[in-house]
């Protein structure tokens, strides 16, 4: 058995997909169909055989231009993976059919989906339900739909392959101020106060982030916290994470990776996206207010002056969030 499982957008959801992976590679090989920015997660899960890289232009952010001969080649190299049964998972604001066309169009023989819409013949196996869970459950349950089940033991939990070591010794907590979406993100000034307020409770803070991210880093990181922005890589900052009494982080890649590896996070939530289906899958505080005029939105770009919604947030609730989870693991 081969199967096609398909998550094309970011890390944080490909990681989400991890317990669907799972299930399909109990009944034999997996590939991996992801985009660029969900590459790095992908090579992290435990169960895949190989990663195909596509940016697809109905999902990636922004989207790139569609060409007739950029989808034939995609057909080709699909049908080059002589799969038997495809599993399209989306976001309840994703449709899977686009995708499904091209899989049926390289001969895929099954394919299973949620699909809201009508799929015609697109579809062998359609999930018409969208329940509010969590993303892994939801993916999970297309894996199911499909005939897969978690091999015995396998808890359905999110799960990275085993991280590299860290040089870095404990205790410590990690703070990740960015996010791929600016409107998930606790404001700079606010994440720089907080650094200093867990500092004075007695942590040892290390603020992360990416290589484009590192004047954010350095700003929140002050004369209070280690600056580690642009130095380690996706793998390398799951054995960070991994290490960690408990991380501060929004509603991005990060915080998925953190559950991944057991770590509690501190979520700092905006509501444009529904905590009950986003929020990490394993021990959390969920910060932030989840009832802001922004909730639902799906905005990138916070639409309420002042983002209320998290810079309401104090850094003595991020202590004693903190404070909390310390020695809470999976």
């Amino acid at each position: 058995m081969r199967t096609i499982v398909a998550r094309l957008d970011s890390d944080g959801d490909v990681l989400l997909a991890g317990p669907a992976v799972r299930a399909a590679a109990h009944a034999g090989e997996v590939v991996l169909l992801c985009g660029h920015a969900g590459a790095q997660a992908a090579e992290l899960l435990p169960g895949v055989d190989r990663v195909v890289r596509w940016d697809c232009p109905w999902i990636t952010a922004p989207a790139p231009e569609v060409r007739a001969p950029d989808i034939e080649g995609v057909v080709a190299l699909l049908k080059g993976i002589r799969a038997d049964v495809a599993l399209v998972l989306t976001s309840f604001h994703q449709s899977p059919l686009p995708l499904a066309l091209l899989l049926r169009l390289a001969g895929v023989p099954r394919i299973v989906a949620r699909s809201t819409d009508y799929p015609g013949s697109l579809l062998d196996v359609r999930l018409r339900d969208d329940p509010d869970v969590p993303e892994a459950e939801r993916a999970l349950e297309v894996a199911r739909a499909a005939g897969f089940e978690l091999p015995p033991g396998d808890d359905g939990r999110l799960a990275v392959k085993t991280p590299p070591e860290t040089p870095e010794v404990g205790p410590y907590v990690v703070l990740h101020p960015g996010a791929s979406v600016p409107a998930r993100a606790w404001s700079p000034d606010r994440c720089a106060q907080a650094v200093a307020a867990l500092a004075a409770a007695g942590h040892r803070v290390l603020v992360t982030g990416g290589p484009g991210e590192t004047g954010l880093t350095r700003h929140v990181a002050g004369a209070h916290g280690v600056d580690l922005g642009g130095r380690t890589t996706f793998a390398e900052l799951a054995g960070l994470l991994a290490g960690a009494d408990a991380v501060v982080v929004g509603n991005t890649g990060p915080a998925h990776l953190a559950a991944a590896v057991g770590t509690p996070v501190v979520s700092l939530f905006s509501p444009v996206v529904p905590a009950a289906r986003w929020a990490p899958h394993g021990p959390h505080v969920l910060l932030g207010d989840q009832h802001a005029p922004c909730r639902g939105s799906r905005a990138r770009e916070c639409p309420v002056a002042g983002h209320p919604c998290l810079d309401r947030v104090t850094p003595d609730r991020v202590v004693a969030a903190v404070s909390d989870l310390v020695g809470v693991r999976t």
